[in-house]
């Protein structure tokens, strides 16, 4: 199942959360309802593992992914969350820094 967005919470968390400690944090820092039809990702500290909160009509998914190498390339925002397309969200789960591939050339380069 495709969610409708995938919405990044930008503040790191303390991977020990579960579902209800997830979906707390949705309702109480992003005012938004965790069963929207929405996903919801989060990260740890060292931006290694990431966890995803999805509803799909009838319970909740959590699912976790971490990196070996390298590490996800999170936005740095003055907003608590951050939206994706579905083509920067597999670029981001891939550890490739998504935000550079949709980046304009610079006006300045010159052969």
């Amino acid at each position: 199942m495709m969610p409708n967005q995938v919405w990044l919470v930008v503040e790191p968390i303390d991977m020990r959360a579960g579902i209800d400690g997830l979906s707390q944090c949705i309702q109480s820092t992003l005012g938004r309802s965790p069963c929207d039809g929405s996903a919801y990702a989060f990260r740890n500290r060292r931006q290694n593992r990431i966890k995803l909160l999805i509803w799909d009509g009838t319970g909740v998914w959590l699912c976790q992914r971490r990196l070996h190498r390298g590490h996800f390339v999170w936005p740095r925002a003055d907003s608590p969350v951050c939206t994706l397309t579905a083509a920067q969200w597999q670029w981001l789960i891939a550890g490739v820094d998504w935000q550079r591939l949709d980046a304009p050339p610079p006006t300045h380069w010159q052969v």
